[in-house]
């Protein structure tokens, strides 16, 4: 809200110095007979007018997205912009002809006094002040309306000394001088509006700000986890830069990581842009280094499926494929085996018909069901054999031994430590040797879940 703020406060100011200078130069033009300093106070006038306009637009430009106004309300400053352009050209237009007709009439010069020349330093000196007051709230805030104004007190600095230039020339006998600094004066003008139209058009056509593209584009592929960015379109509306974008990522990855590249690519942006608006389109493609295990992992994913245990044979003519694939354990074995043989082809038109593929079906594994914790007789007990059983091997010192009763079995967790060096398969086949002992020797347990670790350092 201080944005807002500050261009509404530079905008009322703005008002009342407009409205000042505006009537002071009429009052002193009309009554020195100068069309220069007349054409100077209704080019003011038309300023006042912008300023108005500004004031009233920048208070409802920055309300955010409604129901109605998907992209904000920013447009409304190039609109703005846009009708004051109009009335630039109609005033300079009428200037031209009213200049052109003294000249050809010959209208006696102005009569001259320090009066004018009086007005129109103190208009320059509150011009300069103006132009630099808005265009700093308008870089700050990027706001068109505000830089618009900014250009026109600018423009009003060069008209105020055109009019100076012409009353001098007119003091010095020159009658023509006064209608030649007011026909000066129209084309300022008519070039202020020019160059304030090129920009407001190319704005409201939603013309991409220069360098925005490859600055998006930058920003979005410096993220983690970002292949390439396959289209990017950028537009303004008011402050705000609306990026859309279709972003290549992993198609290995899970949802959760591509949300979280999308909110860091919504970070990087803002970064880049200070208030940017993303529309991230994730698209997930292969990569070049993704493994045949990867691939048949995707194929899974896709289709739904749980497996594990993929196994990979490359015999330089021939791929086989050996894979543990988990199914509801009552589903019936026919209609099993055709969701085996629904993976089973998915892998054959991913690697070629001669890919050899064999599925293992096995029940997967339900939930645990409810239990309690054991006696802690019965957890030291099973902690012992353990121990026991992991005597003079690789894998020492079981800790945090939890042993649970449910109505299918006793289930047993624990950790234990292992050589650093060792291998993970080397590891498990230890660790699972060690579990296979203590189902023998408890029947009651149905399930063990260990947890090895390196020794503390």
């Amino acid at each position: 809200m201080s944005g807002q703020h500050d261009k509404t406060s530079v905008a009322a100011i703005s008002i009342l110095a407009s409205g000042g200078m505006a009537a002071a130069k009429f009052v002193v033009g009309i009554a020195i007979g100068s069309l220069a300093l007349v054409s100077e106070a209704l080019h003011s006038s038309i300023d006042l007018v912008a300023t108005i306009i500004t004031w009233a637009v920048v208070r409802v430009s920055d309300k955010p997205a409604d129901d109605e106004h998907h992209y904000g309300h920013g447009k409304l400053e190039s609109i703005s912009a846009l009708g004051v352009t109009a009335l630039l050209y109609v005033l300079a237009g009428g200037i031209l002809v009213q200049s052109y007709s003294h000249l050809r009439e010959g209208t006696p010069p102005p009569t001259i006094s320090a009066v004018p020349f009086v007005v129109l330093v103190i208009d320059i000196v509150v011009n300069l002040w103006r132009a630099r007051a808005l265009h700093r709230a308008a870089r700050e805030t990027r706001s068109e309306a505000l830089a618009a104004d900014a250009l026109h007190f600018a423009s009003d600095v060069m008209g105020s000394c055109a009019v100076i230039v012409g009353l001098i020339l007119a003091a010095f006998g020159f009658w023509w001088g006064d209608a030649a600094a007011a026909a000066a004066v129209a084309v300022m003008i008519a070039a202020l509006g020019l160059r304030m139209a090129s920009s407001t058009v190319q704005t409201l056509l939603d013309r991409a700000p220069e360098g925005a593209q490859a600055k998006a584009t930058a920003a979005i592929r410096s993220v983690p986890g970002v292949i390439d960015v396959e289209r990017l379109r950028v537009r303004m509306v008011g402050a705000t830069t609306f990026i859309d974008s279709i972003v290549n990522v992993p198609r290995t990855y899970p949802i959760d990581r591509v949300e979280e590249i999308k909110r860091n690519a919504q970070g990087a942006v803002d970064k880049a842009f200070g208030d940017a608006d993303l529309t991230f389109t994730a698209v997930p493609v292969a990569r070049d280094n993704e493994t045949v295990r990867d691939r048949i992992m995707v194929i899974a994913h896709n289709s739904g499926l749980a497996i594990h245990h993929v196994t990979v044979h490359d015999l330089g003519a021939k791929l086989i494929v050996s894979i543990d694939l988990e199914v509801d354990a009552d589903m019936q074995l026919e209609a099993a085996h055709d969701v085996a043989n629904t993976l089973e082809r998915s892998i054959q038109e991913e690697f070629g018909a001669d890919v050899e593929v064999d599925v293992h079906i096995e029940p997967l594994e339900p939930e645990l069901p409810f239990g309690v914790d054991a006696a802690p007789e019965r957890v030291q007990t099973i902690a012992a054999a353990l121990t026991e059983y992991a005597a003079g091997g690789e894998i020492h010192d079981i800790h945090n031994v939890r042993v649970r009763d449910t109505e299918g079995g006793e289930i047993v967790n624990f950790h234990c430590r292992a050589t650093p060096s060792m291998s993970v398969i080397k590891v498990h086949e230890q660790v699972d040797a060690i579990e296979r002992r203590l189902r023998r020797a408890f029947p009651s347990v149905k399930r063990v879940i260990s947890h090895a670790e390196p020794p503390r350092a």
